[in-house]
């Protein structure tokens, strides 16, 4: 990507996958938008949750607003302003629950602790595959991209 947050240099600009991973693959972003979406509203509430040096929490915040996936609010009677995901940013919900499903099953052996998304009856949330049209469950396997 270049170094202007608003002119991304695209990977392969043809294909949304690609533009994606282009606007909010890195590492930090991700994890960033996860805590968003679990709370996390401060530059200091970030810093604190991720661990990510300061200059490169800035750089991503700055992106990630740049390209409209979190915007800064006014959080009165605070002096600093908030940060809070935009819809284009909860929009991404659905990646974070694949990714947090996919870790769950391949990132750590049986039994070991991780946390655990809950809803708001307190009820653990599990992923969905998608389904196609007629209800099965599509993979890579029954799906094809045009171009």
């Amino acid at each position: 990507m270049s170094d202007a947050p608003d002119r991304p240099q695209w990977t392969d600009p043809t294909c949304p996958v690609a533009r994606t991973v282009d606007l909010v693959g890195d590492r930090w972003s991700m994890l960033i938008i996860r805590d968003a979406m679990d709370g996390a509203r401060t530059f200091t509430d970030f810093q604190q949750r991720t661990g990510i040096a300061r200059n490169i929490l800035a750089d991503r915040l700055r992106r990630l607003a740049a390209y409209g996936l979190v915007e800064q609010v006014d959080a009165p009677p605070a002096k600093r302003k908030h940060y809070e995901l935009t819809a284009a940013g909860e929009e991404l919900f659905p990646v974070i629950l694949a990714l947090r499903g996919w870790g769950e099953r391949h990132a750590f052996v049986a039994g070991e602790a991780h946390s655990t998304l809950v809803d708001a009856a307190g009820e653990r949330v599990v992923a969905s595959a998608p389904l196609g049209a007629d209800g099965a469950p599509l993979t890579s396997g029954n799906t094809r991209v045009v171009r």
